[in-house]
């Protein structure tokens, strides 16, 4: 049965985690529960008081839901890195109701809990499984775009890397929205604030007990700490903290931060939204779709959302919030009306606002799978198989680095480039990322469908300046990787080899996938082209909000998690003010 296996079979972070969820959904009971965390080793009295916290959480969401209302104070579309920080943060005053809408499922899973299965979630069911039209500038390919599809969403599917972004992107969304709260200065006091940092004193960067746990990747792959001295070989500075000062200057290589806990991913939605969930003014509804928002005029004052095959209006008094992600919050203003007015005509949709920007602007971190290595005797990867990483610039006249090579300890290739090349059954990766692409897309609906699903012409690699950059990452991947501190690790060089010209641009395009950083599709800004304003109001609708990746004006230097949590907590301080 579940419970023996999982005591069979499991580490003791991941009983734990998982016995916790189980009897959170009802799985199985408290004895069960305390039977488990027993036998591994937990205290009575702590067993006890987790036993308590799961059981009120479980009778809590049940009754809310068994007695789903009409009409709440707010209601927040979509549960993932940045809607679980609006609710949690709306939640945590009991005078008012909060509605927590999410189209996926509640969080659990091995794929979920345990990080080195973290990319057997990017093609499942916990995805929405969105790609791009073919684009010419990656050989006709259609490329994948997933998004998180759960309790969490992107952080409860991803590498679980913890990259704040640099002070540069920050200042410049200050600027954009006239508003030096967004600055980098106001920031990092707000990452202070909510971080529970492992690692050792620094007042000025770091801050400890808060919410969001985090550490430098502990015990690492071999290979990891090794690029990061191959790196100070080539003249890249090397910094014991990723997210420190490296992140104010010109870039640097380090061990990455890590969202992970006692060997075991720690979402958003385990860090903010699942403790709150006890309370009765919050209610957490999973497996709902949002079809589209009821709209007064230009005053939105419901969602129809989609739940067990019926649909049923849900009202707010207050607000609404809309964290359905880069591609389902421009998506869901367009199918209610508010968009580009050529884009709703052709799609059949009533005019309610003309916003041009809507579905505009669309970026993606791209990222080259395909420079590897094979193994000249065999390493398990550790943690979230991708230990190292670094920022540079491929041109050293830009203000910002624009490359983003990440370590992969596993191989790692596009179709293309593994059928060409070969994989070999044991190998690493050094994989180069463009994050600071000047190519950009769009997103649109066809119909006025809900389930029809959108058309996203992403326009990957268009500008050559993208090329010029990846082909800049390639060669700095390859110095780094064939460095002498990597040459006890390599049995040989895989791809792309001493490739020039013509053949390693087509090498780069055959070889381009993304990071899954989809954003800046409802960008905030003061000119028409913009979304939202410095609040996250949508342009002349009122009572509606968003705070999600698509209001970034410009997409963040790294992954994007924690800069999505860092709205949230903005959408937070401005919501409860």
């Amino acid at each position: 049965m579940w419970i023996d296996r999982i005591e069979d079979d499991l580490a003791r972070g991941e009983i734990v985690n998982r016995a916790e969820a189980a009897l959170m959904h009802g799985l199985i009971d408290r004895r069960s529960f305390m039977r488990i965390l027993l036998g591994v080793g937990v205290t009575a009295l702590t067993a006890g008081a987790m036993a308590d916290k799961a059981v009120a959480i479980h009778l809590n969401q049940a009754s809310q839901i068994a007695n789903l209302k009409d009409r709440y104070d707010y209601i927040v579309c979509g549960a993932g890195s940045a809607g679980c920080v609006v609710a949690r943060r709306l939640a945590e005053n009991p005078d008012v109701s909060v509605l927590s809408v999410e189209a996926g499922g509640a969080y659990g899973g091995e794929s979920v809990i345990d990080p080195l299965l973290w990319q057997t979630n990017i093609n499942s069911p916990l995805a929405w499984d969105f790609a791009a039209r073919p684009q010419t500038g990656v050989n006709d390919r259609a490329l994948t775009l997933p998004m998180g599809r759960i309790l969490g969403g992107g952080s409860s599917i991803n590498a679980m890397a913890y990259v704040r972004g640099h002070k540069n992107d920050y200042d410049y969304w200050a600027r954009e929205a006239g508003d030096e709260a967004w600055g980098y200065a106001n920031v990092l006091e707000i990452f202070k604030r909510i971080e529970d940092w492992q690692g050792p004193d620094d007042p000025a960067y770091r801050g400890k007990g808060g919410l969001f746990y985090v550490q430098t990747a502990p015990d690492p792959n071999p290979i990891a700490p090794a690029m990061v001295r191959s790196a100070a070989a080539i003249g890249i500075p090397t910094f014991a903290d990723l997210n420190a000062r490296m992140m104010e200057g010109p870039g640097g290589c380090a061990l990455v931060n890590v969202a992970i806990k006692d060997g075991r991913r720690h979402s958003v939605f385990l860090n903010y939204l699942q403790p709150v969930l006890d309370r009765t003014n919050i209610t957490v509804l999973t497996n709902a779709t949002v079809q589209k928002l009821v709209l007064d005029r230009t005053t939105a004052t419901a969602i129809l959302v989609k739940l067990g095959g019926e649909t049923r209006t849900i009202s707010a008094r207050a607000e609404i919030v809309l964290s359905c992600g880069a591609i389902n919050t421009p998506r869901l203003l367009m199918l209610s009306g508010i968009g580009d007015e050529a884009v709703l005509r052709a799609a059949g949709v009533p005019v309610v606002r003309k916003l041009p920007g809507v579905g505009k602007n669309f970026r993606d971190h791209v990222l080259l799978a395909g420079c590897v290595w094979e193994y000249k005797e065999p390493l398990p990867p550790r943690n979230c198989i991708g230990e190292c990483t670094l920022f540079w610039k491929s041109d050293a006249a830009l203000d910002t680095p624009d490359l983003q090579p990440f370590q992969n300890e596993v191989p790692y290739a596009s179709d293309v480039v593994a059928r060409q090349f070969g994989l070999p059954e044991a190998g690493w990766s050094i994989l180069p990322g463009l994050v600071r692409p000047e190519s950009h897309g769009t997103v649109e609906i066809r119909s006025a469908d809900p389930d029809d699903p959108p058309v996203i012409d992403a326009d990957f690699l268009s500008d050559p300046k993208d090329m010029k950059a990846l082909v800049r990452g390639v060669e700095l991947c390859r110095e780094i990787g064939n460095g002498a501190d990597l040459q006890p690790f390599i049995k040989r060089e895989v791809m792309p080899g001493p490739l020039k010209g013509k053949d390693l641009e087509a090498f780069i395009r055959n070889a381009a996938t993304t990071f899954f950083h989809q954003s800046c599709t409802c960008r905030m800004g003061s000119d028409e082209g913009a979304v939202v304003d410095n609040e996250l109001k949508v342009r002349g609708v009122e009572r509606l909000r968003i705070a999600d990746g698509s209001i970034m004006p410009r997409i963040t230097t790294g992954n994007t998690m924690m800069p999505c949590v860092i709205i949230g907590e903005r959408m937070g301080e401005v919501l409860t003010a």
